[in-house]
């Protein structure tokens, strides 16, 4: 028996005929926070159209599928890919004896089955048909040529089908292997690594990851606008250089309340460390008003999908390090578990996860909040990654929170006045966030902060050396006192300030300072790189190490 859905809601959008899953959003008055990734429509000829955000499939008449839920969920499964927002909507609003009818009919097709798996994995309820299915191929729940799966997969024999979702119920990522995805998981961090450090030498490239790991700790706070707090970059840097790839993963309740104290520190207005259990949101105050840019998920969904991401990472083992520390990073800022030190953690976990794969190995910290602070392109790119699911979700509830005039203690101690009233409509979309986009810009974000940053600063760090050695052939004298000289004539240009001059009698002789001003441009010009690669002069000896 087939449900066949008729009335308003079926009526054709004006220039468009939806199919699939357009038709399914139509038909049963599901309000998406993420928008289709796929959008598959009956028109005149066959065409595809590829636009920022999603893929215009148009299609000729011969297939329309039937004005049925089976018809038109069966060519979203077998054409589109499954949008787990989707399904987890739609299984909210239809009842389950109509799939069972379905696989009745049809108890060895595949979309029925999938259908079957995807109702009971996405709601936690049985589909009323006792035993299941019998018969028919196992078959895979998600296509993995179509978007990142678990690398092993385990059989569902009630439907016979090998359940590989990369995560749970509570938190399920999807990530889609497109071209463009494909093309960016490509680049070899590990062997770009390696080539930095045959032009380089290990010793340089040790001694510009040790600075890179303090400047990665400023820049980080930089992007939250407090890179003034000196003890605290140091604190965030120290974690940076320790905790990466080191003990537990930071992802279970205690590894990750540990993490959290390390980089906070004992003195903090937090009632407790680890978990939130109040409400978050992130924004700012403009003349005295609150803006808020997002809402976090209710606390008591923080712990299953916390539980959820940790299966992502365990489930994907084996697959791309880069996709995976994408997923880590972007998915823990998403679920925001934290009442502060979400923002560090998510950056921390880039590393951490690369690091963990063996993608790059210790000391090296890519420093990417680095680059996104010193380049307004680059941080225009990351406020894009966020705000690819954080705008659609405000854009749907811009007006379900609220402040009140009161703030209340919450059950952990902190006081807000924050309120959201939505909490239980927007859950499908915290649950299974596309970060496909996510992935993408982080794959190049590791690209340009490896091929750009860190090319620039072991440039530096050689420079330095080359420079050094190259005056000492002029004039003896400690390290901090060539590096004094050196730092002097490559910030003046060449010319020879009178500070440095009474401070080195010496260099007042003008055939030798011009012969120390010549060392210091050879040493810095040689192989220059490019103007916007340029990286920040190190002190003379690292702050730590």
């Amino acid at each position: 028996m087939e449900a066949k859905v008729s009335g308003p809601q079926t009526a054709r959008a004006e220039g468009m005929d939806p199919i699939g899953g357009a038709w399914l959003v139509r038909a049963f008055g599901l309000a998406l926070v993420q928008p289709l990734f796929v959008r598959s429509e009956i028109g005149p000829r066959r065409q595809t159209v590829l636009h920022p955000a999603y893929r215009r499939e148009v299609h000729q008449e011969h297939m329309r599928p039937a004005a049925t839920l089976q018809a038109h969920l069966t060519f979203m499964l077998k054409h589109e890919g499954a949008h787990l927002e989707l399904l987890a909507r739609l299984f909210e609003r239809i009842d389950a004896q109509q799939l069972a009818d379905w696989l009745r009919a049809e108890p060895t097709g595949q979309y029925a089955r999938r259908a079957g798996f995807f109702y009971e994995w996405l709601t936690g309820r049985e589909v009323p048909i006792e035993n299941g299915v019998a018969r028919g191929n196992y078959v895979e729940a998600l296509h993995p040529e179509d978007q990142l799966v678990a690398t092993s997969s385990v059989t569902v024999s009630r439907w016979r089908v090998r359940d590989n979702m990369p995560g749970t119920k509570d938190f399920c990522p999807t990530v889609r292997l497109g071209p463009a995805v494909r093309e960016a998981l490509q680049f070899d961090l590990a062997g770009a690594l390696g080539r930095e450090e045959a032009e380089f030498g290990a010793e340089v490239l040790r001694r510009s990851a040790v600075w890179m790991t303090l400047r990665e700790s400023r820049s980080s706070f930089q992007i939250e606008g407090e890179q003034d707090q000196v003890t605290r970059v140091q604190r965030f840097a120290a974690v940076m250089e320790t905790r990466t790839g080191a003990g537990d993963a930071p992802l279970t309740p205690d590894a990750l309340a540990t993490l959290q104290k390390d980089i906070l520190g004992d003195v903090t207005t937090l009632a407790s460390f680890g978990l939130r259990r109040s409400p978050v949101f992130v924004g700012q105050a403009v003349h005295f008003e609150n803006v808020v840019h997002y809402v976090a998920p209710d606390w008591p969904d923080v712990a299953p999908m916390l539980e959820g991401l940790k299966t992502f990472i365990e489930r994907t083992t084996g697959a791309s390090p880069t996709a995976r520390a994408a997923v880590a990073s972007f998915g823990f800022v998403f679920i925001h578990p934290l009442a502060d030190g979400n923002g560090r953690v998510h950056r921390f976990l880039v590393n951490d996860v690369l690091r963990r794969d063996g993608a790059i190995h210790a000391p090296f910290i890519i420093p990417i909040s680095a680059l996104i602070t010193e380049h307004s392109v680059e941080r225009a790119r990351y406020d894009a990654a966020l705000e690819a699911f954080s705008r659609p979700l405000m854009d749907r509830y811009a007006d379900r929170y609220r402040f009140t005039r009161e703030p209340q203690e919450q059950p952990d101690g902190v006081l807000s006045n924050f309120q959201f009233d939505a909490y239980a409509d927007a859950r499908p979309a915290w649950r299974f966030p596309d970060l496909t986009s996510q992935v993408e810009y982080t794959a190049g974000l590791l690209q340009r902060t490896i091929q750009q940053e860190m090319h620039a600063q072991a440039f530096v760090f050689r420079s330095i050396d080359q420079a050094r050695s190259a005056v000492k052939e002029l004039i003896e004298g400690p390290d901090a006192d060539i590096d004094a000289i050196v730092r002097s004539a490559r910030e003046n240009d060449g010319v020879r300030s009178g500070k440095l001059a009474k401070r080195f009698p010496a260099l007042q002789n003008d055939a030798l300072w011009a012969k120390v001003a010549s060392a210091v441009s050879d040493a810095f010009t040689a192989e220059k790189p490019q103007p916007d690669e340029a990286a920040d002069d190190p002190p003379s000896r690292p702050p730590i190490g």
